[in-house]
């Protein structure tokens, strides 16, 4: 899958469990307006409905060409999941207090995907071990190529 939009912050918020791929239902003008890059998938969450799973607060900006028959940016977006994998993410979600996020929208072939991602929300020591963590790997990065 080529990666179009990456959601960074998830990682850095949240502990992730689990990675899965799925197809998402889009309209015409959101698809050229995701392709275009235009998408913000911060503050974007899975909502599972009806045995069914919905891409939910995932802003798609509207397409400046579509004319009257743009899309509305904040709807729901159908997520195409086998009904096995759908209950098997609610379940997890509903017991344990899990949440699964989008981590990047890309293209597979002629087809839009969103990589999903089980996670855990991080607590706060765990950001400060993760920055530090990055610090350090940087630090090391730059003595080796000194070194050279």
């Amino acid at each position: 899958m080529k990666v179009l939009i990456a959601n960074r912050r998830a990682r850095f918020e949240y502990e992730i469990l689990e990675r899965l791929v799925a197809g998402i239902a889009l309209t015409g003008s959101e698809v050229k307006s995701v392709r275009e890059g235009r998408v913000n998938l911060q503050d974007g969450f899975v909502l599972f409905e009806g045995g069914e799973a919905f891409l939910v607060n995932v802003h798609i900006a509207p397409y400046h060409h579509a004319g009257y028959a743009n899309h509305e940016p904040l709807r729901r977006r159908k997520l195409l999941l086998h009904r096995r994998e759908a209950h098997r993410l609610a379940g997890k979600v509903a017991e344990k207090g899990l949440t699964v996020l989008p981590l990047a929208i890309g293209v597979a072939g002629n087809w839009i995907k969103v990589e999903l991602a089980l996670g855990r929300g991080k607590k706060l020591h765990d950001k400060r071990e993760t920055l530090k963590r990055r610090t350090l790997d940087r630090e090391a990065e730059a003595a080796v190529k000194e070194r050279r």
